[in-house]
């Protein structure tokens, strides 16, 4: 154990939760889910379960029964990694695509295999305590007889409509009235709540090889998608271990690609041959060294990951100490816009977990753009993601698109280990944000010692292009000046997009149980016993 700092704060601050049982999500009712799963007796992969069932009602501006999901799991003796990302179906060649400049972004077209309900399949099986169909009593509960619509969730739900009203299906599932619903305002999904029910009976066979599939198949092909049912029922979700580097006397350990986890390996070790521990995780310095690590495995990821079968380089050539300390060498005093390197060849939902007994888990699960693809089939509240577009469309770069191979995908589940035991359990959902989130949880974490919502809290950067960098509006003026003058060009971005910098969940472990944070950018929270 290392010490904590509890005496860091910053100008949104939140209390950290001290429990020995905790559930951190970014919406409180699904919060309480996985809660009432620990009271009940089940441990913390049963209390995630319920936690994520339940985000696809309350929270489905960023997932549902049509995401893919990764985990992390530590289960008291040891880590376990889990790829339940989907495949594309096996008429997309790229001959199916040609003549276009990129990836559809919504409809049909941008939809593969959902993976989500497979992954609450196998965490169950594998670890669960409960009973499966219990898990998704609340989740049934909420989708029946409604709940009330939280305010970070109907901003972007409304932002969401206002985009994909004529999607199929969109407008009638998800603006009754012809409106996007309000905050506070009740929200029932019948529909929705029969498929939970139909999945909960099956163990998920409903919507891989039986009615639902049937349901999804027929939409497919009524909008001359490619998505058949030898797809769905191909659908495995896959133990694959992780991928982890050292930084600052802890381990990060990532998910392997197709995911963009690897990233944030890279940058950490990059900023291993970095002078780092020499400045404040606040100073220009500190975080013009994070910055610029960030962009070197950005170039890196963009150019060489993809699905493990078509990698073309190995994930020990991206991590080798020798090839990132090269990397390293190319930061200088000023702002740069790296390329890749020459390694040898060779809209989401977070939530985490942890029990008295130990067990930790690390999950994630995403429709990726928002509602995703926007399509929503019909009778069965079953809304789909657009994974698809994380595809390119670049002849011979080893994600271009092809049959039943896994998109590049931007969510990450990530844990920390230290001297062989648990650590923290987190991750930074948003898009291209989660691996430069899991980068500045780490450095503020590890390197300085700050709690779990200290960490969360602090204000956020995120690198988008060249040596563009977008920074929180609370990020003091003098920060913001600095940087600027090392030759970053700064856009300060306003509080009301605080969806950008992506919404944290952490639990860290200490002598005394766990102490956990909750992203005050979204609706959620931390709560346990």
């Amino acid at each position: 154990m290392v010490t904590m700092d509890f005496s860091t704060f910053y100008p949104v601050r939140r209390v950290p939760l001290l429990a020995r049982n905790v559930v951190a999500t970014s919406q409180p009712l699904a919060a309480q889910a996985g809660l009432s799963m620990l009271h009940a007796g089940g441990n913390a992969v049963d209390a995630a379960l319920a936690a994520a069932i339940t985000l696809t009602v309350v929270e489905p501006t960023g997932n549902g029964v049509g995401s893919d999901a990764f985990a992390i799991i530590w289960d008291g003796s040891e880590l376990h990694g889990l790829n339940s990302s989907g495949r594309s179906p096996a008429g997309w060649t790229p001959a199916r695509f040609a003549g276009g400049s990129a990836m559809p972004q919504r409809g049909w077209e941008s939809v593969t295999v959902p993976g989500a309900v497979a992954a609450w399949i196998e965490l169950s099986e594998r670890f669960g305590t409960l009973p499966f169909e219990a898990l998704f009593a609340p989740a049934i509960r909420y989708a029946r007889d409604g709940f009330a619509l939280s305010p970070t969730v109907a901003t972007v739900w409304a932002k969401g409509a206002e985009a994909l009203k004529d999607q199929p299906g969109f407008a009638d599932h998800f603006m009754p009235d012809g409106r996007a619903p309000r905050a506070g305002e009740l929200f029932r999904n019948p529909d929705l709540a029969r498929t939970l029910e139909a999945i909960a009976e099956s163990r998920g066979r409903a919507l891989y090889e039986g009615a639902l599939a049937e349901a999804l198949v027929a939409n497919a092909t009524q909008h001359g998608a490619a998505l058949t049912l030898d797809d769905l029922a191909a659908h495995q979700a896959d133990w694959c271990g992780t991928l982890s580097t050292s930084f600052a006397g802890a381990e990060l350990h990532e998910i392997p690609p197709n995911g963009q986890g690897i990233a944030a390996l890279m940058a950490l070790g990059i900023l291993r041959h970095t002078q780092l521990a020499d400045h404040a995780p606040d100073s220009v310095q500190s975080m013009h060294l994070q910055i610029e690590a960030t962009k070197l495995a950005l170039a890196d990821l963009d150019r060489y990951v993809s699905d493990p079968a078509t990698m073309q380089v190995s994930y020990d050539a991206l991590l080798e100490d020798d090839y990132l300390a090269s990397r390293a060498a190319l930061i200088g005093t000023t702002a740069g816009d790296p390329g890749a390197g020459a390694p040898k060849a060779g809209g989401t939902v977070f939530l985490t977990a942890a029990d008295e007994a130990g067990r930790m888990i690390s999950f994630i699960q995403s429709n990726y753009s928002g509602f995703g693809s926007g399509v929503v089939v019909p009778g069965t509240g079953i809304h789909l993601q657009n994974r698809g577009s994380g595809f390119t469309l670049e002849p011979g770069h080893p994600n271009e698109v092809g049959p039943r191979k896994r998109p590049f995908h931007t969510i990450i589940p990530g844990f920390v280990m230290r001297d062989g035991a648990p650590a923290m359990s987190f991750g930074v959902m948003g898009g291209p944000m989660q691996a430069q989130g899991h980068v500045q949880m780490m450095v503020r974490t590890a390197l300085h010692g700050q709690n779990p919502q200290a960490a969360s809290d602090a204000p956020r950067w995120r690198v988008t292009e060249g040596r563009e960098l977008a920074i929180e509006w609370e990020m003091p003026s003098e920060t913001v000046d600095g940087l600027g003058a090392l030759g970053h060009s700064i856009k300060r971005e306003a509080p009301d997009n605080a969806f950008g910098f992506g919404g944290a969940q952490l639990i860290a472990r200490t002598e005394a149980g766990y102490v956990a944070g909750s992203d005050h950018r979204k609706d959620g929270c931390a709560v346990g016993f």
